[in-house]
């Protein structure tokens, strides 16, 4: 699927407060194109019915439903002729919101506040799209309601407002997640193994670009290194190191697609000290260098142009 790239600077107003939000109506004629973005995209449906296209692949979305899209994933909508569907757009970078400003309010950082447990495995995350109910739906969008007013009004400390407004967004969202896991489960299995191992997954994704290590891991998830290592296996079918190693391959390949950044500085951005050893890691899961790959991108960006 070829698709459009937004910028953070097409939407954002400036780098220090890296957020966007607005609410869109669309129709069978007036959808977006299949586009990727450098930032998050949380998408709320404030009524209607569409087809969300993700990936190449297809799902039913309505009235209530939230998800997000992280940075390089292509997704669009689409449409039946008379119908339409109201969404809520709220996009922003992971450094709108800092991890020492979360320790201060007492968020673990072992809890999934940021990419909430529906949005950690591609291959799932839509089967475990949110559907707000009740109070729940009102709390949602009386809270997206707020960032709107903020964010077109911006008065005084609206960016400090607006960042409070979408850490109890997203924690919110996890606690209904739990909640609705809790309702799925047996009491007795709802710490169930694939929940740790997507919170740990969680981790991850979010500190790439950090040294982590298996001891590390096991002291902040208060699990053995031994225990740790076998339910990886048993729900992912890798280890901590290849799922830690897929993640940085992945977040490299966007910087070498979408920056200009020399590929030593780019092993360092994805938590490599030693650029050879990055090189030798991206060839043996890539299956060429990382400036070929660079290349062979700019090559295929040429022709779609």
């Amino acid at each position: 699927m070829s698709a459009t790239r937004y910028r953070s600077q097409e939407y954002m107003k400036n780098d220090e407060f890296p957020f966007w939000i607005r609410q869109y109506r669309h129709d069978s004629v007036n959808v977006p194109p299949a586009h990727s973005h450098e930032f998050i995209e949380l998408v709320y449906v404030v009524k209607g019915e569409a087809k969300h296209v993700f990936n190449g692949q297809t799902y039913r979305i309505q009235t209530n439903d939230i998800f997000i899209i992280n940075p390089g994933e292509v997704h669009t909508f689409q449409v039946e002729p008379g119908k339409k569907i109201d969404i809520i757009n709220c996009l922003f970078l992971p450094n709108l919101i800092q991890d020492s400003w979360l320790k201060e309010l007492g968020v673990s950082q072992s809890m999934d506040y940021f990419y909430i447990h529906p949005f950690l495995d591609n291959r799932e995350r839509f089967h475990h799209l949110l559907n707000l109910k009740g109070t729940y739906s009102e709390r949602v969008y009386s809270l997206l309601e707020g960032m709107m007013y903020e964010y077109a009004r911006e008065g005084s400390c609206y960016p400090t407002l607006i960042r409070l407004q979408l850490v109890e967004l997203l924690i919110l969202l996890s606690r209904i997640y739990n909640e609705q896991q809790s309702n799925q489960q047996d009491p007795a299995t709802i710490e169930s193994s694939n929940l740790l191992v997507r919170r740990v997954c969680g981790y991850l994704a979010r500190n790439y670009d950090q040294k982590i290590s298996i001891p590390s891991l096991c002291k902040l998830f208060m699990i053995s290194s031994r225990h740790l290592n076998r339910l990886f296996k048993q729900e992912t079918n890798q280890t901590v190191v290849e799922m830690l190693q897929v993640i940085r391959i992945e977040k490299a390949k966007y910087f070498l697609t979408e920056t200009n950044d020399k590929i030593i500085d780019i092993a360092i951005k994805v938590g490599y000290d030693d650029p050879a050893f990055f090189s030798r890691l991206f060839r043996r899961v890539v299956n060429c260098s990382p400036g070929k790959y660079r290349e062979q991108h700019q090559k295929v960006t040429l022709n779609e142009s």
